[in-house]
């Protein structure tokens, strides 16, 4: 399979990464979510190749306070997303929070997952890194379970996506993606229980995975997505308009 075809097969319905921000803009604007009236807040992996996203986020949101761990792991914390809202635009006395969260794959012209190129490398590179990482410790059979402090980031992901899994599973790199987009959407979710008074704020949550392709040209599928305002939860769809 080529690249177009990896991407209908196993992450159907994704955009552009322009489209998907611009969409996903038209769409909360209809909620009453807008540049003046909000904060973008952006979870993505350390990778460099997200930086992206990052700014097209930020083009479009005026700014974003930035959550990004290894692998796109929520490891800011109840501090982290507490100072996020802190810093949000106060207008009728509500506040307007935008969450993007992403994993992130890489998907070479070929089709190959996990495959991408790097500017002054010869050699094929990967994405996410971080999930390669772990994946190849798995198929070594010694996983080291303890925190590292060399390595805290890379130790968190592993014990956050070992709860996950079965016991004994190694999944390939596709399966281990999507299983990382679950927890940081789950996690997500989590600490925003924990630290969102609905009474006084709204937030629209945008949570999926971050594909590269080709030629340096970026994707997103959208995963699950919604507003919560004045305590209600709606869907919303970021489809081509």
């Amino acid at each position: 399979m080529n690249f177009q075809q990896t991407v209908e097969t196993h992450f159907p319905g994704t955009l552009s990464e322009t489209e998907f921000i611009v969409n996903s803009q038209a769409a909360l604007t209809e909620w009453g979510f807008n540049a003046e009236n909000s904060i973008a807040c952006v979870g993505a992996c350390r990778d460099e190749i997200t930086r992206t996203l990052i700014d097209k986020v930020q083009d479009a949101w005026g700014e974003a306070f930035n959550f990004s761990s290894l692998g796109g792991m929520m490891f800011a914390g109840k501090t982290g997303f507490s100072a996020a809202h802190h810093h949000a635009p106060i207008e009728n006395g509500r506040e307007h929070y935008v969450y993007f969260a992403m994993a992130h794959i890489a998907i070479d012209q070929n089709g190959d997952i996990g495959v991408c190129y790097r500017p002054g490398r010869s050699e094929p590179s990967g994405a996410c890194g971080a999930l390669i990482a772990f994946r190849q410790e798995m198929l070594s059979g010694d996983v080291a379970l303890t925190l590292d402090w060399d390595d805290v980031e890379q130790s968190l992901m592993k014990q956050r996506l070992l709860k996950k899994m079965k016991y004994g599973e190694i999944p390939d790199l596709l399966a281990l993606t999507k299983t990382a987009y679950e927890v940081i959407l789950s996690d997500l979710k989590h600490l925003i229980a924990e630290t969102v008074d609905v009474a006084v704020s709204d937030y629209a949550v945008l949570c999926g995975i971050q594909i590269h392709g080709a030629n340096k040209e970026q994707f997103v599928w959208p995963g699950e997505m919604y507003v919560v305002k004045n305590g209600q939860r709606s869907a919303i769809t970021i489809s081509f308009k």
